[in-house]
């Protein structure tokens, strides 16, 4: 339900600010949410006995996320309706698979290609808004960027998979140590919020929650699920809920090839992932 929301609260937040703004606020609100969280459940201890090894990968981490991938998907959402940016950020998990490949050395399955297939041509229907013959994208840079940030996105989860800090400190590290980097850019560029408007109030919403405590509740879910792939597929729920707070609260037309394309996305993840699944239990 949180992580619907958060594409609108992108779009409201980038009326007024520039993506670094929006960044500089949300990540800032996101080291406090978490802080609270390590003091509310008594984990200051993983984050005080790492080792030195371990606060420099904290820092390269924060470099990947949130520096780079909140740059490169606040810039697709700056140029590309909500509509269009959502859906395409969401082929993450079909480039997680890919990127496994050469990465992890995983085997690419025929139900893998097969759902590469169906997922990007719904990317194709989304970014030519139906279009088909004419091949012409509605920003090409701001299609470039969405399917980048699923590039970064994954990169980044591969390489926690190697990752031996508590998962909560890990993330509280990267933002900490990215935050710097945000501000330097800030200043460097388009400066500091000046105003305290709807902008600066989504953009501490989306630190709260879509940096913060809809990831804790995430990783408590996939802890207290008996199978957690019957926990992630409610996350294909996601998508179709936040159309519904695009059209009603940004006022967003949704188009039919955004419905097409999505579709196409779902069934293409739905089908890799339970082919995965299948794959497994043998």
């Amino acid at each position: 339900m949180l992580w619907s929301t958060v594409a609108t609260a992108f779009k409201l937040s980038l009326g007024e600010l520039s993506p670094l703004q929006l960044m500089l606020v949300a990540c800032a609100t996101s080291v406090l949410v978490l802080a609270c969280i390590l003091t509310l459940q008594r984990r200051w201890q993983a984050v005080i006995a790492l080792s030195p090894r371990q606060y420099l990968i904290s820092v390269l981490m924060g470099l990947l996320n949130p520096v780079l991938y909140y740059l490169v998907l606040f810039e697709a959402f700056d140029r590309l309706p909500a509509q269009e940016a959502q859906p395409l950020n969401y082929t993450w998990a079909l480039t997680l698979t890919y990127l496994s490949v050469p990465l992890l050395g995983q085997k690419l399955s025929r139900s893998d290609l097969l759902a590469g297939l169906v997922c990007y041509s719904g990317v194709v229907v989304i970014a030519t808004r139906g279009d088909l013959l004419g091949l012409e994208f509605s920003d090409s840079i701001g299609v470039g960027m969405a399917l980048a940030s699923t590039v970064i996105w994954a990169m980044y989860w591969i390489i926690n998979t190697r990752d031996t800090r508590d998962p909560l400190a890990g993330l509280f590290l990267n933002f900490l140590f990215g935050l710097p980097f945000i501000l330097l850019l800030c200043l460097a560029t388009t400066g500091l919020p000046k105003d305290i408007g709807t902008g600066v109030l989504a953009a501490v919403y989306i630190g709260v929650f879509e940096m913060g405590i809809a990831f804790v509740l995430w990783s408590r879910a996939m802890r207290l699920a008996e199978n957690t792939s019957q926990v992630s597929n409610l996350i294909f729920i996601s998508p179709f809920l936040s159309l519904v707070f695009i059209h009603f609260i940004l006022g967003e037309t949704i188009r039919p090839s955004t419905y097409i394309g999505l579709v196409l996305i779902i069934i293409g993840l739905w089908w890799q992932q339970h082919a995965q699944f299948r794959f497994y239990r043998r």
